[in-house]
């Protein structure tokens, strides 16, 4: 039994629409035009954004990385990544430290972009983020890791 008031619960049921119609948007607002030329080209979907995304906060990753921070099949990670690297966003390359494994990584020419447009969807929540108290954005984080971590352990 969960102890959050009936008015919580109804406000965060209002509100998880609110946030996911931004993340839903695709291609995403705000894209600069050559990632969007990019992903129009190549018939890249919200999927392949996510993978971009890992990419620019965290590269390189092997695909098995990338499916389980996705929650998408290891074969599913691969093709997301064959379909990246056709379009010039990835590469791959044998793991120095295990030639076993295979590391992904952002393309050099579009990691400024990638960067610059990541840092254009975040906006919002940062803006947000700076008029919280510090113990505020403490309990944000806290509960935005702990909603994480559930969605991750039960889908």
């Amino acid at each position: 039994m969960s102890s959050n008031s009936e008015a919580v619960r109804r406000e965060i049921l209002e509100l998880i629409p609110q946030v996911a119609v931004y993340f839903r948007q695709h291609p995403a607002p705000g894209m600069p035009d050559g990632l969007r030329a990019v992903f129009e080209s190549h018939s890249l979907t919200r999927r392949h954004g996510a993978v971009v995304t890992q990419l620019g906060i965290d590269s390189p990753l092997t695909v098995s990385e990338l499916a389980a921070r996705l929650g998408v099949s290891l074969p599913n990670a691969s093709d997301l990544v064959s379909d990246l690297c056709r379009a010039g966003l990835a590469d791959r390359a044998p793991d120095p430290a295990n030639r076993r494994r295979t590391l992904v990584h952002l393309s050099p020419e579009h990691r400024a972009v990638v960067a610059e447009f990541l840092e254009m969807r975040a906006g919002p929540l940062l803006r947000a983020m700076d008029v919280l108290t510090p113990r505020q954005r403490e309990g944000f984080l806290a509960g935005l890791r702990a909603w994480a971590a559930e969605i991750a352990d039960r889908g």
